[in-house]
């Protein structure tokens, strides 16, 4: 199977199963995020919830496109990881994997509610970190750029999330006449009908939209381990012909060509001749071939690799306002570039069943220890159904505007701040708990340097041991 010798393929296999672990891992851990507040209101029994959230996340990844996937991916620069040593490609998926999982593990065991997402994050730079310390070339192990858009999406969420909510809370209070939505729930009894279906509906949200956020992020990581281990045939989509990229790799080189490198400063002159070389690599591969059964399978990883570096060295040329470039010239190229990215940016349609169907049974296990922390600790009252109900809408739109500009987000941090910022609402900020406020806090401000330390060095063990 794919050319691997038995061992190899062995390996393989556990490292899709350590990635659908994660996904499970990720379910059950985040779970709580969806259903704390249908479950705790009485508005769904446990199961009920349980079994309503997994299917909404399982639809969630199949919806929600490929777009925080690749950003997954790209945070690891693979191309300049992957060597001919398939070892090391297996060191790279083994030590980012083990660590989120023995992360995530861990804080579920104590009910605290960390992210999955910032535990996979974390574990991605610490490899690239690892990588870049062992080649001498730093920074070339991470994509820095990339990193900086996740973590600004990942800090800023919870922000946003904490003060929406206060201000939702503040409307409802305003505009809803009834008082029965802002009383403490019945411990047998469940609420009101049109509060059920509202409640009923944000847990939809919140598990469709996680999803198809989180869900992305196992499908990113998949690719990681297909395209690390088996780049020949995992670095460019099977089911489309390279050959018919032709047409837009010559608009690409025709755009170059019309780039004055007098205007160009001395990064953006390297860029230009980087970008050069790597469209004669793409015709030189092409060249003289008029069927794909031409083109032998180990080009692809060397036709993915010249895409991407094509991509991001003429990203710098033709954003720079130094380039004398017209309107109708960059339209061309974006357009092109584009077209050249569907081969590279790609997942196959079972990398998503594995994902949601992980994603999905993990949601329906060890959902317990979580809820209690959201409904009952973060703030020093039980929970109401006002307060359920905006934190979750508040969340579900968080999440969905992440996904929609293809950019992670922590379901877990985005809904324990919208339920803090509901406790504030109601009796200000002496209505939260500060000893679980602290311990949630430290979990989110831990989660990167930690899990970046322990894939870095599991990484650099795991090579030392090849």
């Amino acid at each position: 199977m794919f050319g691997l010798e038995p061992h190899v393929l062995l390996l393989l296999l556990i490292c899709l199963l350590a990635a659908c672990a994660f996904e499970f891992v990720n379910g059950f851990h985040d779970t709580a995020n969806a259903v704390a507040t249908v479950i705790y209101t009485n508005t769904l029994r446990p199961w009920v919830a349980v079994v309503w959230s997994a299917f909404w996340n399982f639809i969630g990844v199949f919806s929600g496109g490929i777009a925080v996937a690749m950003g997954i991916i790209y945070l690891l620069p693979v191309e300049s990881l992957v060597d001919q040593n398939v070892y090391h490609g297996i060191a790279m998926v083994g030590a980012l994997i083990l660590a989120a999982i023995i992360w995530n593990v861990g804080t579920w065991y104590y009910g605290l509610p960390s992210s999955s997402s910032h535990a996979l994050i974390g574990s991605i730079l610490g490899v690239g970190i690892a990588f870049s310390l062992i080649s001498g070339d730093n920074g070339s192990g991470v994509n820095w750029g990339k990193a900086g858009e996740s973590g600004i999406a990942l800090l800023v969420g919870p922000l946003f999330g904490f003060t929406l909510t206060i201000f939702l809370m503040y409307l409802l209070k305003r505009f809803v006449k009834s008082k029965a939505i802002f009383k403490e729930p019945h411990k047998r009894k469940p609420p009101p009908l049109w509060i059920r279906l509202t409640l009923v509906t944000t847990c939809t949200l919140v598990s469709f939209f996680h999803g198809s956020n989180d869900g992305q992020k196992g499908v990113g990581l998949i690719m990681l381990i297909l395209i690390g281990i088996v780049p020949t045939y995992f670095a460019i989509d099977q089911t489309l012909n390279p050959l018919d990229m032709r047409e837009s790799l010559q608009r690409v080189e025709l755009v170059m060509n019309k780039v004055n490198p007098d205007e160009l400063t001395a990064e953006n002159r390297q860029n230009l001749a980087a970008v050069r070389a790597q469209t004669a690599t793409l015709d030189s591969i092409f060249n003289g071939k008029t069927d794909v059964s031409q083109l032998p399978q180990a080009e692809r990883f060397r036709i993915r690799k010249a895409i991407l570096l094509t991509y991001s060295r003429a990203k710098k040329i033709v954003g720079s306002d130094k380039v004398s470039l017209s309107t109708n010239d960059r339209n061309t190229y974006e357009a092109a570039i584009t077209d050249m990215r569907r081969f590279t940016d790609y997942a196959p349609w079972w990398v998503l069943l594995m994902v949601s169907l992980s994603l999905g049974i993990g949601t329906m296990v060890g959902w317990q220890r979580i809820v209690k922390t959201i409904g009952e600790r973060i703030g020093k009252e039980h929970l109401t159904y006002a307060q359920g109900a905006s934190s979750e809408l508040v969340a579900a739109a968080m999440i969905g505007g992440s996904t929609w500009f293809g950019l992670p987000s922590s379901t877990t941090h985005v809904l324990s701040s919208a339920i803090a910022g509901s406790m504030v609402a109601n009796r200000g900020v002496k209505n939260l708990n500060p000893q679980m406020v602290r311990n949630i806090a430290l979990a989110w401000v831990l989660t990167l340097p930690v899990t970046m330390f322990l894939a870095g060095g599991l990484f650099l063990l795991f090579r030392a041991l090849i």
